[in-house]
């Protein structure tokens, strides 16, 4: 049993923690919208408006991991807190930024933040919440997330349009000060997985080093620098591994990966699945704004049908995945969101309507809806108590590092299609181009994760009932 200073409040639990949900997904969805309107103000290529999205995941990548380990030792709810106050302070000042540079700064300090929101809510719920109620509440949550989604491409188009893009940082501060307050005073107790271990420093830091190395690096290909920064994180990850062997107390369980066949291809598939699918409102932002010539505030529009159809159905997901193995769900649903990008890569035209593109962006949803929460679910079950933290940042760090590979991939293709140009109608053709490129080769890596999807197996009952 984990050790708790009071009793479990539930209810209260899953109302912060399906707020934190809805919060972080919100801000990174209107950012996308507002990305033109940034650039604009600081005449900022299509490269660095790319970095723009990636420095908020990369930070949050790098350091979501030993946030989860941080978590097990000091308390779940503790460092929680932590990373919710680090994230509104950081959005304020992104409001007030005057600068690229700026932007981007203050970007990697709020990715920092929100290492902690992704990678430990799902730990203190599953802390919480029974084994056979655990799908139920992912579900919950995974439907706040995608109503964040939902929100944020609608919000962030009116803001922009009506209030300037500053606004929607701002937007996060009241959430942000209502959310602490909610866990200082009405969340009670506190959760553990490793209470009393050391943290191990010189492993956080060879494996912020090695992550820092590889999404950088691959951020930069084709370029010789990009090849070597790659090489030399390939090169950190056998000596991440070769280091958490022989520590007492590893920052990440090696082992997790090694013996337990469900959490390493379930991971896998999570990894993926979002390399596959988040540069889907990045491109369709600027494929909307600037070819089709729609403002932001109808673009926000045109882009909530996706989300809207994830968090309709992720509940549902959640409860079908209590009952039914979670990875012929979660395959399933890899299926039909390779489906969706491959309609995306033929319908990217300059005479396509948007219904079609909106009938596109639902079959996404549909599919992202039948992954997401029993995949997570999958994850959550193949693992012991005392892991959760760990398990938790391992679901969210997949998540972000795929988010990063994805919007690598696009910069790549930005980077031998178009260069380093500011975005102008000259431009269009090569833009366009690239965005169909994009979204074929998201579609052929979502339809081969199907199988690494379904390789997982069943996952073991006595994995299940560690409460």
């Amino acid at each position: 049993m984990e050790p708790s200073d009071g009793k479990a409040d539930r209810t209260t639990a899953l109302i912060v923690m399906t707020m934190s949900s809805f919060l972080t997904p919100l801000a990174l969805a209107a950012v996308n919208v507002a990305l033109p309107s940034i650039g604009k103000e600081f005449s900022m290529d299509a490269l660095s408006l790319g970095w723009v999205a990636t420095a908020y995941l990369l930070s949050a990548a790098i350091f979501i991991v030993p946030a989860g380990r941080l978590a097990d030792i000091y308390g779940r709810k503790k460092v929680f807190l932590i990373g919710l106050i680090v994230f509104t302070v950081a959005s304020f000042f992104m409001g007030i930024a005057g600068s690229p540079v700026m932007v981007i700064l203050f970007r990697v300090v709020q990715g920092m933040g929100g290492a902690a929101l992704f990678g430990i809510s799902v730990a203190i719920l599953s802390s919480i919440f029974p084994p056979n109620e655990r799908g139920k509440v992912l579900g919950i949550m995974t439907a706040a997330v995608y109503l964040g989604l939902s929100c944020g491409p609608f919000v962030g188009g009116v803001l922009t349009q009506h209030l300037g893009w500053r606004s929607i940082f701002f937007l996060n501060v009241p959430f942000g000060v209502l959310m602490a307050g909610s866990i200082v005073w009405k969340l009670k107790g506190e959760w553990y997985g490793a209470r009393g271990e050391s943290f191990d420093i010189a492993g956080s830091c060879i494996y912020c080093l090695m992550l820092l190395s590889i999404m950088y690096g691959f951020s930069h290909l084709p370029t010789a620098v990009g090849f070597l920064l790659v090489a030399v994180g390939i090169a950190g990850i056998a000596a991440f591994v070769y280091w958490e062997e022989r520590t007492k107390y590893p920052v990440l369980e090696i082992g997790l990966f090694k013996s337990n066949r469900v959490f390493a291809l379930s991971s896998t598939a999570t990894l993926v699945h979002y390399s596959a699918t988040f540069t889907v409102s990045f491109l369709l932002s600027f494929y909307l704004q600037y070819i089709k010539g729609l403002s932001a505030q109808t673009t926000g529009l045109v882009l909530i049908s996706q989300p809207i159809v994830q968090a309709a159905f992720s509940p549902l997901a959640g409860r079908v995945s209590d009952r039914v193995e979670p990875r012929l769900v979660a395959s399933v649903g890899m299926a039909i969101t390779s489906m969706g990008l491959f309609f995306l890569a033929v319908l990217t035209r300059n005479g396509t309507q948007l219904l079609s593109i909106i009938v596109s962006q639902a079959i996404l949803g549909f599919g992202f809806a039948l992954f997401s929460s029993p995949n997570t679910n999958a994850i959550m079950g193949a693992v012991e108590n005392r892991f959760y933290g760990v398990a938790s940042s391992v679901v969210a760090t997949m998540r972000l590092v795929g988010q990063m590979f994805s919007m690598g991939i696009a910069i790549v293709i930005f980077t031998i299609l178009m260069g380093k140009v500011e975005i102008t109608p000259a431009y269009y053709p090569q833009l366009a181009k690239s965005i169909r490129l994009a979204f074929t080769l998201s579609g052929l890596l979502c339809l081969g994760g199907v199988f690494a999807s379904l390789a997982r197996g069943k996952p073991q009952s006595s994995s299940t009932a560690s409460e």
